[in-house]
């Protein structure tokens, strides 16, 4: 069942009707972006709260620089409404389709190590949440944090188990300009450059393409507001696309895994390389052509972009790539933040594996590469431990859940050396099962959250059995061990059946970090 409550009393009987119930709840935004399971509740009889109606301001302040919001509210018109008042969101993800509670429950952020950093939920300094009550409060009760409540660094990233969040009020700066140039290198240096570079530049990423050796760095730093430009930004991964040209390239691509051709992988991705750099990974100058840089713009036209979003959703002609209703883009993403002090040694040992097999990680740069992002510690209990760098690796999937895929190992080897080797965090939006396996241990206070947890929600009405396995609550685990798990990340392998001996692909020790179990194909 689901429910779209336009309004805060709306929310609250909702809560409270589930409550009397004992039914199970989980919140669901606007266009659900998550792949992990955070918003499945448990049962068939659970009860799905939407925040699509949840969409309004409530409030801006100009001279204490707030914006009070509801959850349901897209990144996109938080930008505009700050916009209208003058003022603007100092960082935020470069995706504009995802709601404000959304983010908060994942913990979505764009790449800063300056100032409070790159998360949004460290410009949160109000929340008001939702969450289940006895009988004589109503079955539901309102919880309002502040800025020096403990419990509003739970909320901070909630993972959805705390319960519905109302609204939210941001602390937002003055209207400011960036200016922004991409500089194309060859990655040789790019191990010993990349904590530097971050500490440099105010909102530095870095585009990173290890199938043709290539790094792209983000020079993107504050200037004067009266600086010349009309600069914007619209990333070519998040516009419209024809549908057709969307299930041709899937097509092409399932045909280079089943003939194991990666020459073509290798060629299309260069060419995807030089497009992009040719039109500036997406900048204009003046919203129409680009024509060189730097390109210098306001903070709201610069910062985030998501243009399919205004295709019709009935019409099916033009979509985002990732739409489900038409056979294109299927992917999985592999996305982990690694400490500052140990990603000189991480780049070495992927460089050093890709070296092994060249042309391994061209599947990687027909995605756009890596994306290399920057992320400050955090005061939020499941938040960054400390200031890390983000990579974010998408790469093929095939539809057939028991199909490995081309050069299977290579991209496994990374992900754990990643998560395991160099003790990176997931992203809470993102990632495959084996990446949540005992993550909560990683966290300093996951004690504390769990606290909160208790006592937000005592019955466990919005935990699920996935919520519960990420927790490590009563020893559950997200790993699924059977027959083929780890094509999908759904376990390690530790036995050939777990990957597919049939079609060749055993489970054999990694090449450069010889802890990692892979799924490798052997060749007698």
């Amino acid at each position: 069942m689901a429910v779209y409550p336009s309004s805060e009393e709306e929310l609250i009987k909702a809560v409270a009707m589930a409550t009397q119930r004992k039914t199970k709840i989980k919140v669901a935004t606007k266009y659900s972006h998550s792949t992990p399971k955070l918003a499945c509740p448990g049962g068939e009889e659970g009860l799905i709260i939407s925040t699509r109606n949840l969409n309004r301001v409530l409030s801006v302040n100009s001279t204490s620089m707030t914006m009070t919001v509801e959850s349901g509210m897209l990144l996109r018109d938080i930008i505009a409404a700050a916009a209208d008042a003058g003022l603007a969101l100092p960082n935020g993800p470069y995706w504009w389709g995802l709601t404000v509670g959304g983010m908060l429950a994942a913990g979505a952020h764009g790449s800063s190590l300056v100032g409070k950093g790159s998360a949004v939920h460290d410009y949160v300094i109000a929340v008001r949440v939702v969450t289940p009550a006895s009988g004589h409060e109503g079955f539901a009760r309102v919880r309002s944090l502040e800025v020096g409540d403990p419990e509003l660094d739970a909320c901070r990233v909630s993972l959805g188990v705390l319960g519905v969040i109302s609204q939210v009020t941001l602390k937002l700066e003055p209207m400011f300009k960036r200016s922004i140039r991409y500089i194309e290198s060859n990655d040789s240096d790019m191990a010993v450059k990349v904590v530097d570079f971050g500490k440099k530049y105010e909102f530095a990423n870095v585009l990173w393409f290890p199938g043709h050796k290539k790094a792209v760095y983000r020079v993107d730093f504050r200037v004067p507001s009266n600086a010349n430009g009309d600069g914007r930004i619209d990333y070519f991964d998040s516009r419209s696309v024809p549908a057709l040209t969307n299930v041709a390239s899937r097509l092409a691509e399932e045909a280079w895994e089943a003939t194991n051709n990666t020459d073509a992988k290798c060629n299309n991705s260069g060419i995807i390389i030089s497009t992009l750099s040719t039109a500036g990974y997406g900048l204009t100058n003046n919203g129409t052509v680009f024509t060189g840089y730097p390109v210098i713009g306001f903070q709201n036209k610069l910062q985030s972009s998501g243009s399919c979003l205004d295709t019709n959703e009935d019409n099916l002609t033009t979509v985002c790539s990732w739409d489900t209703r038409v056979r294109g883009s299927f992917i999985q993403q592999s996305t982990f933040t690694i400490a500052l002090s140990k990603v000189k040694d991480f780049i070495l040992d992927v460089q050093k594996l890709r070296d092994m097999n060249p042309s391994a990680l061209c599947g990687l740069d027909l995605y756009g590469g890596i994306l290399v992002r920057y992320v400050k510690a955090s005061t939020a209990f499941m938040g960054e431990q400390e200031d890390s760098v983000d990579f974010d690796i998408a790469y093929y999937r095939s539809h057939d859940p028991m199909s490995p895929r081309l050069d299977e190992d290579v991209l496994e080897e990374i992900e754990q050396m990643g998560l395991f080797k160099y003790g990176g965090l997931p992203h809470w939006g993102k990632d495959r099962n084996l990446a949540y396996d005992g993550v909560a241990k990683k966290y300093a206070k996951i004690g504390e959250f769990l606290k909160v947890k208790k006592a937000f929600d005592p019955h466990g009405l919005f935990s699920s059995e996935w919520s519960d396995a990420v927790l490590g609550i009563q020893g559950k685990r997200t790993s699924v061990v059977r027959e083929g798990c780890a094509l999908e990340g759904l376990c390690v392998c530790s036995e050939d059946i777990h990957c597919s001996p049939a079609k060749g692909y055993f489970c054999r020790p990694g090449k450069v970090y010889t802890d990692a179990r892979v799924c490798s194909k052997v060749k007698y």
